[in-house]
């Protein structure tokens, strides 16, 4: 009994419940593989978010031409101005897009890592990345310290 609770309040494991899905006890403050399912489910519920976010631009936006405006039946007219606002709709649409892309592939690399075991380690040091940082970004691949000192080499070379 002692031995489980020193398990549980050793900042890097968490115990495993058999009967549970997540891991329980308190929140590691460094990333320790028992909790691989916790964060297997926010890259998963990120992914959610991200293609409903895609279906909605796609509808409200991306899909609608100027077309939509003009013809007949339409209230609106063939206006010059009317179509610059609609290609800077689309396009906004087009970069949100892009961007929602470019995470999933961010959190497939993280899975890639998670297949390999080599999620959750900082790819600089080696070291176990914080686990509020992985909560916060799970797809990160850098420790908090690995990533100032890229930031700091970006800032000073510009």
């Amino acid at each position: 009994m002692a031995t489980d609770k020193k398990k549980k309040a050793n900042n890097g494991d968490a115990a495993l419940d058999s009967g549970k899905k997540w891991p329980d006890g308190p929140k590691p403050t460094l990333y320790s593989p028992e909790w691989m399912e916790y964060f297997r489910h926010l890259i998963n519920e990120r992914r959610k978010e991200i293609y409903r976010e895609i279906g909605y631009l796609r509808e409200s936006s991306m899909e609608q031409t100027s077309d939509t405006y003009s013809g007949d039946s339409s209230t609106y007219s063939y206006h010059m101005a009317d179509q610059g606002t609609d290609a800077q709709e689309r396009e906004k649409a087009f970069l949100f897009a892009s961007r929602e892309g470019k995470m999933l592939t961010l959190l497939d690399q993280a899975e890639e890592r998670m297949s390999n075991g080599t999620y959750g380690y900082c790819m600089e040091t080696n070291e176990p990345i914080e686990f509020r940082r992985l909560e916060a970004i799970p797809h990160a691949k850098l420790c908090i310290e690995a990533k100032r000192r890229l930031e700091e080499a970006k800032n000073n070379t510009e």
